[in-house]
């Protein structure tokens, strides 16, 4: 296997576990609840909890300029700089950007041998609200351009140095940083043990919704959660119509349509020949919905094609905003991203899917309690090749909590909070009860995770500081946010 640089890389060990992930689904016997738990405890013999307290820094990682020039390789050149920009403004931005790089020094590290469908980037800022198909407001994981199969122990040491890194961003003593890594990791543990212990039906279509607050001790969170859901529900397709476009109408035919206002360099437009391709590749994708998606997508028409930059580590991909309209003047804002592989999987046993976009859509629909309902994927014939997309909802009522802007007392709760969205995130493709005997209700494994956190906070900031010296010298070009 290859690494990130192009070398011999040594194959993980072979994992395990008792979910379809395995490949098939048996209904002919049932597997007693203590008898899995005996599996997962039986593992600690192996790998104890405590293996998570070890150095942060992997034998296989390379250099912090190396990591950057191939992670940009195959973005557009002219929005590298732009990347580089966003990176440089923090530890915790660099960090938010180098889901690769950590997977380089987690690469070889010990670990259960249990696997997850991870989120891939499970950082604290992925983490957000947005509206189910029936209103509510819930929050979940909401980022999954990395995800993939492979050690749970993997999303939980990025989020728990990710409070880290955002704590100290916001101003929080190292001690509430310790803290919030710490409540996150006994939070995950706590939920796993609880999911382990309810009706499957039950843990599985639970919504993390306003009540996750209470079951994960988060309450000091409560107002943040109310005033990110009321921002969320205003956060529309017609909201963005509101803002980003300009009227037209249609004297002919009566039709109201709206068009993208230029702001470059955020918001581009497109050419026509970009924008035909575009709508045929929405026109394909409509074959990756249910059929009753499909027939609702087919009731739009697309009124404008733009050129959006969105995100940390996706500048420099191809992601497009699509225009609809509907009945009576309404808007449907359609995102179309670029799916690169995931960054992990150089380190991982697997195996290259055959769509890249179709493994992000089906690792939400496996992770996510309610997924976008206009989420799938296409192809683009563009100038550079045939690329793979993913398509979204570009405004589905999303929100968020910024972590960096937590007081110290509610970086802890949020921290909890994530702790066990992460969780039951996790249970969708591991079983709950395998993972609840291996943690075996040890506290020594948040400990162990705090360590490990804090740990790697410190290599980020390394890491960080590497690459603005870097600037400074001019050997990489810089163009800062506007």
């Amino acid at each position: 296997m290859l690494d990130i640089r192009g070398r011999e890389h040594a194959a993980p060990q072979v994992r395990q576990n008792v979910t379809v992930l395995d490949g098939g689904i048996n209904l002919r016997s049932y597997v007693p609840a203590e008898e899995v738990r005996a599996r997962g405890r039986a593992l600690r013999q192996r790998v104890p909890v405590t293996a998570r307290d070890r150095a942060a820094t992997g034998s296989g990682r390379p250099d912090v300029l190396e990591f950057l020039a191939a992670s940009n390789a195959g973005r557009l050149p002219h929005l590298v700089p732009l990347r580089i920009g966003r990176m440089i403004a923090s530890p915790f931005t660099f960090y938010r950007g180098a889901a690769g790089l950590m997977a380089a020094d987690l690469a070889g590290s010990p670990d259960s041998g249990l696997s997850a469908q991870l989120c891939g980037d499970a950082h604290a800022a992925n983490f957000g609200l947005y509206g189910t198909p029936r209103g509510e407001i819930v929050m979940d994981i909401n980022d999954f351009d990395e995800t993939i199969v492979g050690p749970w122990e993997w999303d939980l040491e990025r989020l728990a140095a990710s409070l880290v890194l955002a704590g100290r961003e916001g101003g929080a003593a190292e001690d509430d940083c310790v803290r919030a890594a710490r409540d996150a990791a006994r939070s995950y543990r706590l939920t796993i043990d609880h999911l382990a212990d309810q009706p499957f039906m039950e843990s599985w279509s639970a919504l993390p919704d306003e009540s996750i607050l209470s079951r994960a001790r988060a309450d000091d969170l409560l107002d943040d959660f109310k005033k990110a859901a009321k921002k969320a529900r205003k956060n529309t397709s017609a909201k963005v119509v509101e803002k980003w476009t300009e009227h037209l109408e249609d004297h002919q035919t009566g039709i109201s349509r709206h068009r993208f206002v230029s702001d470059p360099p955020i918001l581009t437009p497109v050419d026509d020949k970009i924008a035909e391709e575009i709508i045929d590749g929405l026109e394909r994708y409509g074959d990756t919905l249910r059929e009753s998606r499909r027939n609702l997508l087919a009731r739009f028409a697309v009124s404008d094609i733009a050129f959006r930059i969105v995100g940390t580590g996706s500048v420099g991909l191809h992601s497009y905003v699509a225009l609809l309209h509907g009945n009576d003047g309404e808007a449907l804002v359609l995102q179309l991203k670029q799916a690169d592989p995931s960054a992990l999987r150089p380190f991982l046993p697997v195996s290259a899917p055959r769509h890249e976009g179709e493994r992000i859509v089906q690792g939400a629909r496996l992770v996510q309690s309610e997924t976008d309902i206009l989420l799938g994927w296409t192809t683009l014939r563009l100038v550079t090749g045939e690329l793979p997309f993913t398509v979204r909802q570009f405004r589905n009522m999303k929100g968020s909590i910024d972590p960096t802007e937590l007081s110290s007392e509610d970086l802890d709760d949020y921290g909890r909070l994530a702790g066990a969205l992460l969780a039951r995130a996790h249970s969708r493709s591991l079983d709950p009860r395998l993972l609840a005997g291996y943690l075996d209700g040890d506290a020594a494994f948040e400990d162990a995770i705090a360590r490990f956190a804090i740990r790697y906070a410190d290599r980020t900031e390394s890491d960080h500081a590497a690459l603005v010296e870097a600037v400074r010298a001019g050997k990489i070009a810089v163009e800062h946010p506007q």
